[in-house]
């Protein structure tokens, strides 16, 4: 098996990462959305994240093993420096190195965008997502008790973060 080739999502590429998530969102708690969204709600999502951070894909042998994008973490002006990010994999791709590769290559893209801080959200429990996220450097700050309800059940959320760069920001935003 190839290394996985990564590069910037495209509006274009939101069928087959939708292909991806949909499964997660139908299947899973790991997503608190109850119903997956549709293609031209899925590229919107691509489109904004391009615009002020990033949605990246890997491709292993011509084909799309995962994505992992960053949006804002919160609205308020003081919140501007961090991000929070997410990664799915392709189930045939999981445990193969490309959660990692997407995760590191999203975190330098973010660093050059101005941005010092990423967390992650993880649905408990999920012990794969736990390792990736700490092979990649975050470190759980907290845990949300019963935040979300999925399947007849509550679910708890650990909070994560990872530093992407040191020392203080310019007067500008990312």
């Amino acid at each position: 098996m190839t290394a996985a080739r990564i590069r910037r999502a495209e509006t274009g590429d939101a069928a087959v990462l939708l292909a991806i998530y949909a499964p997660i969102v139908r299947d899973t708690a790991i997503s608190f959305e109850t119903t997956a969204p549709g293609e031209a709600e899925f590229a919107g999502r691509i489109a904004a994240s391009n615009a002020h951070h990033a949605w990246l894909l890997a491709e292993r042998d011509g084909v799309i093993a995962g994505y992992a994008y960053a949006t804002a973490y919160r609205a308020r002006q003081a919140y501007r420096y961090s991000a929070e990010v997410s990664v799915y994999v392709h189930e045939q791709a999981r445990g193969t190195g490309v959660g990692s590769a997407l995760y590191r290559e999203l975190f330098a893209v973010l660093a050059g965008l101005g941005y010092f801080q990423a967390y992650a959200a993880i649905t408990l429990p999920n012990p794969q997502s736990v390792g990736l996220h700490r092979r990649v450097g975050f470190r759980r700050v907290g845990t949300l008790p019963r935040v979300g309800f999925k399947f007849g059940a509550w679910h708890d959320v650990s909070w994560w973060h990872r530093p992407l760069q040191r020392g203080r920001p310019e007067a500008t935003a990312p």
